[in-house]
């Protein structure tokens, strides 16, 4: 049974016959609504990092530290976030390797995209987030940040440095008219 959908809110349901689209950030911005709050999530292997944008997209803050199970229990927390925080799209950091090719993160990060776009109508686009990790470990290493608490909050802040990374290149194309 189809679950209702409201502005601005998660729409889900069991089965579907239309999965989400999955597009390049650009395209799936296209199919977002002018305003809204996206979710930006960094996948790793034990771990989702989960950062949420406010309506108008300008800036991204942390929300939690998903520590992976199975994928039902951890997209339904996902759906859960949106629709708590009336999320209208996802941005999913995909890990592009360095010489713009795809290995096997990059098509762990598509698998889940696939599985997620069968639970929801919300657009799912992908942003290159190539070296976030590797940002973020610096940026936390130069605030003086102990390595166990890096290690709690690594995943939350990729997540952060990806969604954001997606807001300032989707305000900079609506700034130059595209």
């Amino acid at each position: 049974m189809r679950q209702p959908r409201w502005p601005g809110g998660c729409a889900h349901a069991k089965r579907r016959a239309m999965p989400a689209p999955i597009l390049p950030l650009i395209e799936a911005a296209a199919r977002w609504p002018e305003r809204g709050a996206l979710v930006g999530l960094d996948l790793g292997t034990k771990t989702i990092g989960v950062a949420v944008s406010d309506p108008d997209r300008r800036l991204a803050t942390g929300v939690e530290t998903i520590q992976r199970k199975a994928f039902k229990s951890d997209s339904a927390r996902l759906l859960a976030i949106c629709t708590e925080r009336k999320v209208v799209g996802f941005v999913l950091g995909l890990p592009i390797n360095m010489d713009g090719s795809e290995g096997p993160r990059a098509q762990s990060t598509r698998a889940f995209a696939r599985n997620l776009a069968g639970l929801t109508d919300l657009p799912i686009g992908l942003w290159d987030e190539r070296l976030s990790t590797a940002a973020v470990e610096r940026e936390l290493i130069g605030m003086d940040v102990s390595r166990a608490r890096r290690a709690e909050v690594i995943d939350t802040h990729a997540a952060i440095f990806i969604l954001q990374g997606a807001l300032d290149r989707l305000a900079t194309l609506r700034q130059s008219g595209r």
